[in-house]
């Protein structure tokens, strides 16, 4: 049998390049994201703690599948609980009525709603944990933060904390079909020295720039502000002209646990580069699109979006923006991924040019290599990834 040579990906062709290799200070070091083996661990101490059993398919190369609970509150109005306060006492002055999910049940767009998860924590001093929504969530427009009892903060977790976790749930685009058991946003926990301040959890620039030199972190050149800027890819090369989707309005309703199981045109209106690489963002309309350039994530390193930058435009781009260890890696090789971007603009149409900075990559540290990556044995939805939506749709 013969054995075709592999072609090099365009990460490879990039001059200077070869495989990382992990260095002595990275095997150290001990702060960091949590990868799946050290979040096996503290679900085997009870540190992350369910009713039923955590299930192994939750466990992802750096966070933690959340399920629902099976009941949900429809709430009048978003809420924190501040300081010295549960979430259950302001359930009680604000919740309209209950919902029963151990069944299945329709959660309306333009509704809030509040459940309680299956998963708790009882965290270390040492520990503390980070929520967003997960990447399918993100897509379908579904907005979802994480609550804590005493908590000033969405998505945060202090260390330290003992307690249950809630989900704040709004669909946005499509009615969603959900139940005991579905999983909408995930968990990161991280581990830092009790003197390490909150604000140096993400990587510098010049240490991105010196990472993206020893792997290539985009297919094309580095530009960085405050993380690794990206750029919205409305010129695709080739007959196919499709540059994005629009949510359509009034649609059917999505059951979040039914991947492949509707039709793209009814749901979405698809988006042709028919105006030379421009695109007119309605206001309050939501929009699937794509970066121009190939994303990795090293192995020892997570990324996340960040969250809306007012100097880069009125739209908000950041909903379920998290990057596993691993992505756009195929075969130990470093062959990139488009980044999908879930873009809404907000109060004034706001036109966007083929190549504009439409959000930023920032990147942190793994606390110790993971044991799996994204993709592979997984069975990752969106590894290679070009312009994708949900894993809903046909």
């Amino acid at each position: 049998m013969t054995v075709m040579p592999r072609s090099p990906s365009l990460f490879e062709t990039l001059p200077g390049w070869q495989p990382a290799q992990p260095s002595r200070r990275s095997l150290a070091a001990r702060t960091g994201v949590l990868p799946s083996q050290a979040i096996r661990k503290l679900v085997g101490k009870e540190i992350v703690s369910s009713g039923p059993d955590i299930e192994d398919g939750q466990i992802q190369p750096a966070s933690l599948d959340l399920r629902l609970g099976p009941v949900a509150y429809r709430i009048r109005a978003s809420f924190l609980p501040g300081k010295g306060r549960t979430v259950e006492s302001k359930l009680s002055e604000l919740q309209s009525h209950a919902i029963d999910l151990t069944k299945g049940a329709v959660l309306e767009t333009d509704c809030v709603y509040v459940v309680p998860l299956l998963e708790g924590l009882k965290l270390r001093q040492t520990v503390s944990a980070i929520a967003n929504p997960k990447s399918s969530t993100g897509r379908l427009d579904v907005f979802t933060r994480l609550i804590a009892d005493g908590v000033g903060a969405f998505d945060y977790v202090p260390p330290g904390y003992e307690g249950p976790l809630y989900i704040e749930i709004s669909p946005k685009s499509f009615s969603i079909l959900v139940r005991q058991g579905s999983r909408l946003n995930q968990l990161r926990l991280l581990r830092r020295t009790q003197r390490q301040p909150r604000d140096t959890r993400f990587i510098s620039d010049a240490r991105l720039e010196e990472l993206h030199s020893e792997t290539p972190l985009v297919d094309r050149d580095l530009t960085v502000r405050d993380g690794l800027n990206l750029r919205v890819d409305l010129a695709p090369v080739g007959r196919n002209k499709l540059i994005g989707y629009k949510a359509k309005r009034y649609a059917g309703v999505v059951d979040v646990d039914r991947p492949g199981a509707y039709e793209t045109r009814k749901y979405w209106e698809e988006i042709y580069d028919d105006d030379n690489g421009r695109l007119i963002l309605d206001p309050h309309e939501f929009y699937i699109l794509a970066s121009k350039e190939l994303v990795v994530v090293p192995e020892m390193y997570a990324a996340e979006m960040a969250p809306f930058d007012p100097m880069m435009g009125e739209y908000r781009v950041h909903y379920a923006g998290f990057f596993d260890p691993g992505f756009g890696i195929v075969d130990g090789k470093p062959k990139g991924a488009k980044a999908v971007l879930e873009v809404r603009s907000l109060d004034i149409p706001f036109v966007l040019e083929d190549g504009q900075i439409i959000g930023r990559l920032v990147y942190e540290r793994l606390a110790e290599p993971p044991e799996v990556l994204y993709g592979g044995q997984l069975g990752s939805n969106y590894q290679g990834q070009g312009l994708k939506l949900s894993k809903h749709f046909k």
